[in-house]
């Protein structure tokens, strides 16, 4: 095939200008010396020879490295299908439709409006396809090319019927006098459409029971039973599920039978370390036009990243959230993406370049991360999902303001407030407030500014109320809020 063949193809009859290069016809197929396979086997050879070349094979995904991409890479080259069985915000998703990226550019179908799914032209499925192939010559049989983007589906399980991803008798064929025994009288669900491509259930515990027995029937058989008629076909996909494990491994909501039929199951966690998930934070927020990582007139001190990955992490090991729901990395997305818009709020209102985030700018996390908690009923002692994010919130900034009092030995800022000296901070002050206050204060600021070093007042700024915020955390200096306003004070 050309190499500049487009990845994105019109499954319609009419071929794109990009594919008239490509053989048209049966005969055509057969002179290019063009091999059919299975999907899955598709898959293991074009993964292999990524594999062999060097090539990166799962873009976007970070801290996997040792343990599950090795189990992932077993599975495929297995040939099964796969569950990831994972919490959320554990890219489950996003590695089901990498999975797409092993298909073949492209692969060609015989192209005829009444056959309901893509047959293969050298193995047709469907009467209809193998009736074309009997009956006409080889140079009157159309192709036409299905391209490996549309062969990826997936489906969300709550709400999914039989009749969604299996099929259905078609009552309007049945009225034109078709058999309901025969496969000329079914409507196709997702499934059987995905015949040669990849379709994906997210959630599979949440599937109602008789849709998990019509996929425990393909799975084990590769065929469709439909109203208790056996239409029997050859079906070729992979098929892949996630599951969150608490509802996974309850009893009952998943079938015994679905269960044992499918191939591995891959096990997701969250970044291990806190590093790895600011990497996961940082590429997030590259993906989005709107970034800071794009935007030259926003500066983001690497101590904000890790408050708000920190968060997160605290958050999963909280005894105030419910741990078998999970806290998504989507809510240190959201939150990192909140930060960044209160500090440009405050920089378009103040006229002042770069924009710096603050600790003061955390106060309007409630509005992204409000809804991503789910509290433990029993360990909350009817605490407000506010109260749970502000208990969250201090232990996140105990925590990291610790490791930067072990490296640059900040506890001594605390003593000056035994002087008497009250600071006032807030997410709409301007920068030149604390330069203001700064020049009263000792040199032993200067250590504070070892955090992040710049001349900026705008950076030292941020510092500055990181240092506090952590003094406070540890119970070093106490504070009063009013009107968004913070003092800190003995």
């Amino acid at each position: 095939m050309p190499s500049d063949f487009n990845d994105t193809i019109s499954t319609d009859l009419a071929m794109p200008s990009t594919l008239l290069d490509y053989p048209t016809t049966l005969a055509d197929l057969r002179e290019s010396g063009w091999q059919t396979k299975t999907v899955k086997q598709e898959i293991h050879d074009n993964f292999l020879s990524q594999l062999q070349d060097g090539k990166e094979l799962y873009p976007g995904i970070i801290g996997y490295d040792d343990s599950v991409i090795p189990e992932l890479n077993i599975a495929i080259l297995a040939q099964h299908d796969i569950l990831f069985l994972g919490e959320k915000g554990q890219a489950k998703s996003r590695l089901m439709r990498l999975m797409s990226t092993f298909l073949d550019e492209a692969i060609p179908f015989i192209a005829d409006p009444e056959i309901p799914l893509h047959d293969d032209p050298y193995r047709p499925i469907t009467r209809r396809g193998r009736q074309i192939v009997a009956d006409r010559a080889a140079e009157d049989v159309p192709i036409a090319w299905w391209g490996r983007e549309d062969r990826y589906a997936e489906r969300l399980s709550p709400g999914t019927k039989f009749a969604d991803i299996i099929g259905e008798i078609d009552p309007a064929k049945l009225a034109s006098g078709v058999s309901m025994s025969t496969e000329d009288a079914l409507h196709f669900g997702l499934i059987p459409r995905m015949h040669r491509g990849i379709f994906a259930m997210n959630e599979l515990p949440e599937l109602d029971e008789l849709v998990q027995v019509g996929l425990f029937n393909i799975l084990e058989e590769r065929d469709v039973q439909i109203r208790g008629y056996p239409v029997k076909f050859d079906i070729d996909v992979l098929i892949l599920f996630s599951a969150n494990p608490a509802t996974y491994n309850r009893s009952g909501k998943v079938i015994p039978q679905l269960k044992d039929r499918i191939g591995s199951m891959i096990q997701t966690h969250y970044p291990l370390e806190r590093e790895l998930g600011v990497q996961i934070l940082e590429q997030e927020a590259e993906g989005n036009a709107d970034s800071a990582e794009q935007d030259p007139s926003v500066v983001v001190p690497y101590f904000m990243k890790e408050l708000i990955e920190e968060i997160s992490r605290s958050a999963r090991t909280s005894k105030y959230v419910d741990q078998e729901s999970g806290v998504s990395a989507r809510l240190s997305i959201a939150n990192y993406r909140t930060m960044l818009a209160s500090a440009r709020q405050r920089a378009a209102i103040l006229g002042e370049s770069p924009a710096v985030p603050r600790i003061s700018d955390l106060g309007h996390i409630y509005a992204s991360s409000l809804g991503k908690l789910e509290l433990d009923l029993m360990g909350t002692h009817q605490m407000s999902e506010k109260q749970v994010l502000d208990t969250v919130l201090a232990e996140a900034i105990a925590t990291v303001f610790g490791e930067y009092v072990d490296k640059h030995g900040l506890a001594e800022i605390g003593q000056i407030f035994s002087q008497g000296v009250k600071i006032e901070v807030g997410d709409m002050l301007p920068s030149s407030h604390y330069a203001k206050l700064l020049k009263r204060v000792p040199p032993v600021w200067d250590k504070a500014f070892e955090v992040n070093a710049s001349e900026n007042e705008a950076v030292r700024a941020s510092c500055v109320e990181f240092v506090l915020a952590g003094l406070y955390a540890t119970e070093r200096i106490s504070r009063s809020q009013s009107h968004g306003r913070i003092v800190y004070e003995v």
